[in-house]
């Protein structure tokens, strides 16, 4: 159980270290597309400087006309200027979203990695229950922090595996229907103590959660796969 733990640690651990990398990485990438896509934009006065150029170089354009085809040009930069202006402003917006999306997908993807594997180590080692508490009167199980209501039968079946977990023992379908209905093991069958299992895990929800408490071992029977020590019925 301690190599778990700490292999659960160092799996939390490179997968903050990737996490800080990645982020790390896709603001620098995003942060230098940005100052190249600035850069290569030209710059927003570039038209009104070249129409001024145009008239600074010709002084033969004095006439009236010429000063009307002046007042456009420089209308025209002026538009031309806002333009540009507004696509500066699009730009920048859409790399910022861009930096978002891609940050959360890298979340995302490590937290479902994350999870993925401690399934993975649940599924190897079991669940760790640190309490479980049996509780007759409340027809209810409590395990760690999780409430389960269980009928009378079900609540009668886990009573029996607990017993029988204190006293290091694995019982068979028919011993656990001997002990529950009060006759004898010899005519009892073994079916009718695997659906009191069966319907003890149905009872219990959670698939996950029923299938590693109540562990089903091979040629032998059935056993609650928890320490003796936090066994308690009241």
């Amino acid at each position: 159980m301690q190599g778990i733990t700490t292999s659960a640690t160092d799996s939390l651990k490179a997968g903050n270290r990737v996490v800080g990398w990645g982020i790390a990485a896709i603001v620098a990438i995003l942060l230098a597309a940005a100052v190249f896509l600035f850069v290569s934009l030209p710059d927003a006065n570039a038209f009104n400087a070249k129409v001024e150029q145009i008239f600074v170089e010709n002084n033969n354009l004095t006439s009236g006309q010429d000063i009307k085809l002046l007042e456009i040009l420089a209308q025209s930069g002026t538009s031309f200027s806002e333009v540009l202006q507004s696509y500066r402003m699009v730009i920048f917006v859409l790399l910022v979203f861009s930096t978002a999306l891609l940050l959360a997908a890298l979340v995302f993807l490590v937290t479902i990695i994350a999870l993925n594997r401690r399934i993975s180590a649940i599924q190897r080692s079991g669940i760790q229950v640190a309490s479980l508490m049996i509780s007759r009167e409340g027809r209810a199980v409590y395990i760690n922090d999780m409430e389960f209501a269980l009928t009378e039968a079900a609540l009668e079946t886990l009573s029996v595996l607990a017993e029988a977990r204190m006293d290091d023992e694995v019982l068979t379908g028919a011993q656990i229907e001997a002990v529950v209905s009060g006759r004898n093991e010899a005519d009892c069958d073994e079916a009718a103590g695997a659906t009191r299992v069966k319907r003890l895990r149905d009872t219990l929800g959670n698939q996950l959660v029923s299938e590693l408490l109540i562990k089903t071992i091979a040629r032998r029977g059935y056993v609650l796969a928890v320490g003796k020590d936090v066994i308690r019925m009241v």
